[in-house]
């Protein structure tokens, strides 16, 4: 595996103008009395883990109405004023004509195994398995496959504070995707959710995620919103600006019996169904694709792609995929440029490693995708060059870009996207 580039070659410009930003959570009433804009306010609290509000800086909001997420907003608050009023404000602003709230499925949620990957983090793991098993699923479990351990911390952890509510599972092999596929065998459910051990919940994020799998059949797999839980540093607010993890907050249906218009690489684009951090399946249909090739992810030489290779198997399947934003956990980003380089390369990498899967596992898809490949090298290059917009100092609404993507970055990327079949090969040489 080669070394990721060091921290001495060129850091991104405007540094000083990436200042850190607030994250609230604020819900609305969606028909308030008239007149009365402080009425509106249900609740605003800080970001699960983030750091408290606080007036005279900007302020990055999730938007809620009635408990629904719908839109997030992003304002500075004066000094002296109060944040809740300011936000409610500019969200009506931005959205004269309050976000539909769709229809959820009323559907109960079935029966679900939750496995939370992890390895050295046990600190982090305590605050995820706390939300985890505060969620108003009627009937769940939670499996934590400590991966390639190297000290006993998180086995203590669960056997200290989790003993009777968690499942502790020792995975010796490394690799993201051997570990989920030991948590996926252990699975005594209709439904399997992953998410990892950097996020925080929300309360209703579990039956959000799985009441789709009751509601429709051809459901194979459903994926939900992710949202920064604190930008506190430059490579925070940098991430979180070019879109983070979010999907949007529009439900979306992914249907191999009816392809997406707007994606005229489908299924092939993988990275816009969701992310690893927020996903279920239905056990039995992603047990019959095999679960996750082992030699992609975190902790193999193809750094990633585990979730993405996941996807696609489930949508060539004939399964439905779905996307749905009231399925919401906030995610602690890493912190420091290091951290952001790694990311960088481990996306390229973990793009083309996935696509070298598919085609090693299911050589029939090579046609379908030789067929789609001149858009996708050029979609390939659109998500990785250096963008020129001036930058504005604060995350924008996900996607818009307000800060220029620095070209380190986007070279690190390539670079990924050059190794991703390398690493994958020698992922798959390894296990052998």
């Amino acid at each position: 595996m080669p070394s990721t580039p060091s921290t001495s070659e060129a850091q991104p410009t405007r540094r000083s103008l990436l200042r850190d930003v607030a994250v609230a959570d604020l819900d609305l009433d969606p028909d308030p009395a008239p007149d009365s804009e402080h009425d509106a306010v249900l609740s605003l609290t800080p970001a699960p883990g983030g750091p408290p509000l606080r007036a005279g800086g900007p302020v990055y909001a999730l938007v809620r109405l009635r408990g629904r997420p719908v839109a997030t907003v992003l304002t500075t608050v004066p000094a002296g004023a109060d944040p809740a009023r300011v936000l409610a404000t500019a969200f009506r602003a931005q959205y004269p004509a309050p976000p539909p709230l769709t229809s959820i499925s009323g559907c109960a949620p079935p029966r679900t195994t939750v496995v939370v990957a992890t390895r050295e983090r046990a600190d982090r793991l305590g605050r995820a398995l706390d939300s985890l098993l505060a969620q108003d699923h009627p009937d769940f479990r939670v499996v934590v496959v400590d991966n390639a351990p190297l000290t006993p911390a998180t086995r203590d952890l669960i056997a200290t504070h989790y003993a009777h509510s968690v499942t502790y599972l020792h995975e010796p092999v490394p690799g993201l995707a051997t570990a989920h596929n030991r948590g996926v065998a252990a699975a005594d459910s209709p439904v399997v959710a992953l998410t990892d051990d950097d996020v925080v919940a929300d309360p209703r994020w579990l039956s959000a995620l799985t009441a789709p799998f009751a509601a429709d059949p051809r459901t194979g797999c459903v994926t939900g919103l992710i949202l920064p839980a604190r930008l506190t540093t430059p490579a925070q607010v940098l991430l979180e600006s070019h879109g983070g993890f979010a999907k949007g907050f529009a439900p979306r249906l992914y249907d191999p019996a009816a392809p997406p218009a707007d994606q005229p690489l489908f299924p092939f684009t993988a990275g816009s169904f969701g992310s690893g951090a927020n996903m279920a399946f239905r056990t039995s249909a992603l047990r019959a694709v095999g679960g996750f090739d082992p030699a992609t992810g975190t902790g193999t030489p193809a750094r990633g792609g585990d979730d993405l290779y996941a996807f696609v198997r489930i949508l060539t399947a004939g399964h439905r995929l779905r996307y749905t934003p009231d399925a919401l956990v906030w995610h602690h980003h890493r912190e420091t440029w290091q951290d952001l380089r790694n990311q960088a390369y481990g996306y390229g990498a973990g793009l083309t490693a996935y696509l070298t899967a598919v085609l090693c596992r299911h050589p029939a898809l090579l046609p379908a995708l030789l067929a789609k490949l001149p858009r996708g090298l050029a979609h390939a290059r659109a998500i990785t060059v250096h963008r020129e917009t001036p930058a504005a100092g604060v995350p924008g609404a996900h996607g818009t870009r307000q800060h220029p993507w620095p070209r380190t970055l986007s070279r690190l990327e390539r670079r990924g996207m050059l190794y991703g079949p390398v690493g994958y090969a020698r992922a798959r040489w390894g296990s052998r």
